[in-house]
């Protein structure tokens, strides 16, 4: 029998069957290594599984598992040296942000699409609240979604309290598996809630059969929206440190530094303070946005701490 894992508590997975749509609750048979990555999770909501039935029913135990198209991932808040997979076999990626109560800063924003980049899941920015936005609020929400726009990452503006844009996100979901991230505050839960009507009959058959009265997202959970449809609700990450990358690689991971790599004078250039570096260039011109660049500078310093 195989499945999709729609949740992970770390010791035991909900798997839902492919041949009749029920969830099963799994435990893993043996170690699972994962080749050459150091991950605090060996299974992770998204990924498809083979099971075999064990005892009781609708229980079972995890085989084997099938090789992910992509993930996304993350440095481990509990391990040292050891990364979190978020979720596995994305179509596309959500980042809910705000820019204002709480605002989501561009660091945070930028290493998010380098690692969905890294991993060539195509990344869409969310802007919740702008039902609290003033005149002068949303001029800079436009300036903020040009930055963006214009290195080809779509952004929507929205508001889950007045329902303001939110059909427009709910026609980017259909025939998708979609992953919905942010940092905690910016008002994700809710507008999961609102896309997903339904959310809390799906949540109450999960949580039913998890033992776990309330749907607090502590895990990564996914829902069926409808038919081939799939939301992979995350919980609010604080912090979002990149994994398994080379500094020489950071640039290929930003589209406007990535355009220019053969522009530059040395082939191996960093961009920091080389002769002939297009990328520098662009920056002094503002063809290239300050905050990119600085954010791409705070990923080098990250790996220059970690060598």
């Amino acid at each position: 029998m195989t499945g999709t894992v729609v949740k992970s508590t770390g010791s035991w997975y909900l798997v839902r069957s492919h041949a009749n749509g029920l969830l099963y609750k799994c435990r893993l048979r043996g170690k699972f290594k994962n080749k050459g990555l150091k991950v605090s999770n060996p299974i992770a909501v998204g990924d498809e599984v083979t099971l075999e039935n064990e005892g009781g029913e609708q229980q079972a135990v995890i085989t084997d598992i099938t090789p992910r198209r992509n993930y996304i991932i993350r440095k481990s808040t509990h391990k040292a040296h050891h990364a979190h997979i978020v979720a596995s076999n994305l179509d596309q990626a959500f980042l809910v942000v705000t820019l204002v109560s709480p605002r989501t800063s561009f660091g945070f924003i930028d290493r998010f699409l380098v690692t969905a980049e890294a991993y060539q899941i195509p990344a869409t920015l969310i802007f919740n609240k702008i039902d609290l936005y003033d005149k002068e609020s949303l001029g800079y929400l436009k300036q903020v979604m040009q930055m963006y726009q214009g290195i080809g990452y779509p952004c929507y503006p929205c508001s889950a309290h007045t329902g303001q844009g939110i059909s427009e996100v709910q026609a980017l979901l259909k025939e998708k598996i979609t992953l919905f991230s942010g940092h905690s505050g910016v008002g994700k839960s809710t507008l999961v809630n609102v896309l997903v009507p339904d959310l809390e009959i799906k949540t109450s058959e999960i949580s039913a059969f998890s033992d776990k009265g309330v749907h607090t997202t502590t895990f990564a959970e996914m829902f069926k929206v409808e038919e081939d449809t799939y939301l992979i609700d995350t919980p609010g990450i604080k912090e979002l440190g990149v994994v398994e990358m080379k500094r020489e690689e950071i640039a290929h991971y930003f589209p406007e530094m990535r355009e220019r790599l053969n522009q530059c004078k040395f082939n191996n250039c960093l961009h920091l303070n080389e002769p002939g570096c297009a990328v520098q260039a662009d920056v002094k011109k503002g063809k290239i946005a300050l905050p990119r660049y600085e954010s791409y500078l705070s990923l080098l310093q990250d790996e220059d701490t970690h060598r």
